[in-house]
């Protein structure tokens, strides 16, 4: 089974640092965001990894080459222009060669285990990662009389989940993808709506997408402590 990793963005939230370097190869406590998923996904079995490339790919290049360096192997699908997720994931279908894969965005820095995705897929076409939304703020807690109580930096907000841009998919489903497009506004609607398509709730994962150098900095300080 191939890992396919959607590594093609502009990243122009990031900018200035994404001038010169892609958006999957900036570095977080001391490693490039790509370097990090794929131990991720070597850790639980993948050898074999399609980076999904547009923007800056020869960076890409000349940094992981064909894997062998990190133990694996990596065939390169490139974009010429930008594609969107669901046709990233199309224009990869000559190297998906098996009944099911694992997709992932670029900028995701997790430690999430990818089986109760497969698992999910006996009744599904495709299944998707979920992980509790965090506040973008800290929260301030007060009481009846107006008195501040606490502070809360970020809490998760209860009941409320968000894509962590994690999935399992069947190859079958390559068929209908759209040549262009987001996945998230084309394909899953459609599967929701048929019934095939099945969430999976992370709640006890580290999960962080990289977005902004706010997000770069976050993560930089939880990982340089050793989480």
């Amino acid at each position: 089974m191939r890992a396919l990793i959607l590594a093609g963005g502009f990243g122009k939230r990031l900018a200035p640092l994404t001038n010169e370097v892609p958006k999957p190869l900036l570095p977080v406590a001391g490693k490039p965001i790509l370097v990090r998923q794929i131990e991720w996904l070597r850790g639980q079995g993948f050898s074999d990894f399609v980076l999904a490339v547009g923007y800056l790919r020869h960076k890409v290049f000349e940094t992981l080459g064909d894997g062998r360096r990190l133990g694996v192997r990596i065939f390169y699908s490139v974009e010429e222009e930008p594609l969107g997720t669901a046709g990233a994931i199309k224009n990869a279908e000559p190297f998906l060669e098996d009944d099911v894969f694992v997709a992932t965005n670029g900028d995701v820095v997790t430690d999430l285990p990818v089986k109760p995705l497969l698992e999910a897929l006996a009744d599904a076409d495709a299944a998707v990662a979920l992980v509790p939304l965090r506040s973008p703020y800290g929260i301030v807690e007060f009481d009846e009389l107006g008195r501040v109580v606490s502070f809360r930096e970020k809490p998760v907000l209860g009941g409320y989940f968000i894509n962590a841009g994690v999935y399992a998919m069947r190859r079958e489903l390559l068929k209908v993808l759209p040549s262009r497009g987001n996945i998230e506004e084309t394909t899953f609607p459609q599967l929701a709506e048929r019934k095939r398509l099945k969430a999976v709730v992370y709640s006890d994962v580290f999960w962080r997408s990289i977005d902004t150098v706010k997000d770069l900095e976050e993560v930089e300080r939880i990982l340089g402590n050793g989480n």
